[in-house]
């Protein structure tokens, strides 16, 4: 059983990915040609559609993560915990094999999901 500062520093990683996973959400609504750009990517409508698809899905996952911070139970916060620990590894790893030339915006994407990652295995770990 994890104890309640593992919780709550898990509790606290969540808020603060909600909030970044809520500012990458606006920007692929608002401006997705220009998130593809940042990125290095081609931008065709296509390309700009699925990445509004993207940012959606993060508005949900944004409120998800919110949500289980804030009222859910120290279980589903636990365990959204172990979740976003490897989805944010799997965002860094994703981002840099983007099939384009790394930009630097590319690469502080990808650091910035590495450092999420770290900071759940910090606030899982550390007593």
């Amino acid at each position: 059983m994890s104890s309640s500062k593992s919780i709550k520093r898990t509790r606290m990683v969540l808020k603060t990915g909600s909030l970044i996973f809520g500012l990458s959400a606006l920007l692929l609504l608002v401006a997705p040609a220009f998130f593809n750009e940042l990125l290095g990517l081609a931008t065709t409508p296509s390309l700009e559609w699925a990445m509004r698809m993207i940012g959606i899905t993060l508005v949900a996952l944004a409120g998800n993560m919110f949500s289980v911070a804030s009222r859910g139970t120290d279980k589903s916060a636990d365990f959204s915990g172990w979740v976003m620990l490897v989805s944010a590894f799997a965002l860094g790893v994703l981002t840099l094999v983007i099939p384009a030339q790394l930009t630097w915006f590319s690469i502080g994407y990808a650091l910035i999901g590495f450092a999420f990652s770290l900071a759940y295995l910090w606030a899982k770990i550390s007593r």
